[in-house]
């Protein structure tokens, strides 16, 4: 993969690497080496960047193009995805870390409280990404991190069982029960934690977020709107959607999946990680928005991947030119793309790929209206008691409204520390 149109970024970069670049080398051991250009001038600097096996792929070729035009050498890293958080918070600090690393922007709160992270200067870059995903990544005010893919669940269809998209919830239902089949709606739900993920744009519908959000649409920890009179709302009508049979709290992720996937309902809550497997059983999938049972939109949360700076690394500008540059071009947001199925942050990519697939399209005319996952610290407080309540609920295991009301104080009182 050639990336191209980067002169002037490239001249750029040369200048500051002669100024200040010359010499340095990345904290990382695993990179940290430095290498002799053929013609014997100063040493070249190393960037060490940690991804995941399906990164690594892509990201090969252009790390070769940046070498081959800068003389900085990219070396691409494999890590477990759910460790890189951990590592790069307990390696930052010691000099051991990498000076990029792949990640989820919800962990944000954690990295920038812990001091690891650097803002990122896109500039006019910024406004080549979809609002969402830039707007996933910025924290306190400032861009943390290159965002590359976009990701939230829908309403997945299956069109033989249901030829129309409903219009809402309660038509929903009524088109499920016409179908005749098993299940009405699946919705993967741990048996002991639930899900609140998948259920939230339920609740976000009856005006019930986690938290408020400030002036610039960021979210505000003193103001926690979960337990306000939309949340009451919202486990009142649960109940009766656990009563009415219609969301099963025996059915996990993936019996939900298996249960789709045998035609045993015609709806089916979940994101794009899903859908190829239903299209290998024969399914033809339609992608709708998510049918709100409450007086708002229903909106899910949207995560929103990248790549982040360490706050360590001694190669600033070359990181920061590798990132915009090249992961943030065209070319690598879509080859992204082809190898993960979310859709791209880089609008351009964005729309071509909306343009070539109506999966993506429809995800991303339902991502266009969702919400970025909390990424400050006390949503970690949330999580606890947010699926087992909802789960009880479900079950019918006392008044939904006290059920509630003790969830939002345990959550307040776990917030306040």
């Amino acid at each position: 993969m050639k990336v191209n149109s980067r002169g002037r970024a490239i001249a750029a970069f040369a200048v500051a690497t002669t100024l200040g670049l010359a010499g340095c080398s990345s904290a990382a051991p695993q990179g940290g080496e430095t290498s002799a250009p053929a013609d014997g001038g100063g040493a070249t600097s190393t960037l060490t960047v940690w991804v995941d096996a399906d990164r690594a792929g892509v990201l090969a070729d252009p790390a070769a193009d940046f070498e081959a035009e800068t003389g900085v050498k990219v070396e691409l890293v494999q890590k477990d995805f759910g460790e890189i958080r951990d590592q790069f918070v307990s390696q930052v600090p010691t000099g051991k870390g990498p000076d990029i690393a792949v990640g989820a922007h919800d962990w944000l709160g954690t990295l920038v409280t812990n001091g690891v992270v650097a803002p990122i200067e896109l500039g006019d870059k910024a406004e080549e990404f979809e609002k969402v995903a830039t707007d996933a990544w910025t924290y306190d005010g400032k861009v943390y991190g290159v965002p590359y893919s976009i990701e939230n669940i829908a309403l997945i269809r299956n069109t033989e069982l249901a030829p129309e998209a409903p219009g809402s919830f309660d038509e929903m239902v009524q088109m499920a029960e016409a179908a005749g089949t098993e299940y009405k709606v699946l919705v993967g739900l741990d048996p002991a934690a639930g899900d609140p993920y998948h259920m939230y744009p339920f609740q976000t519908s009856f005006g019930a977020p986690v938290f408020g959000t400030n002036a610039d649409g960021t979210y505000n920890a003193d103001d926690l709107q979960i337990g306000n009179e939309g949340g009451t709302q919202f486990a009142q009508w649960l109940a009766e959607q656990g009563a009415a049979g219609v969301f099963n709290p025996n059915l996990d992720g993936d019996l939900a999946r298996e249960a789709f996937n045998a035609g045993k309902a015609p709806f089916y809550v979940t994101g794009p990680w899903n859908v190829p497997s239903a299209q290998e059983a024969g399914i033809d999938v339609a992608v709708d928005p998510i049918p709100a049972p409450g007086p708002d939109p229903a909106q899910p949360f949207v995560g929103v991947q990248g790549f982040f700076l360490s706050a360590k690394s001694e190669n600033v500008v070359a990181a920061t030119n590798f990132l915009t540059n090249y992961v943030g071009s065209e070319e690598v947001q879509t080859a992204l793309y082809e190898v993960g199925g979310r859709a791209p942050a880089l609008t351009a990519a964005f729309e071509a790929a909306v343009a070539d697939d109506p999966i993506v399209a429809g995800f991303g005319q339902v991502g266009a209206a969702a919400v970025p996952m909390p990424s400050i610290p006390e949503m970690g407080a949330v999580w606890e008691f947010w699926g087992v309540t909802e789960t009880a609920i479900i079950k019918g295991e006392g008044d939904p409204a006290e059920l509630w009301k003790k969830m939002s104080d345990d959550i307040a009182a776990a917030v306040a520390g």
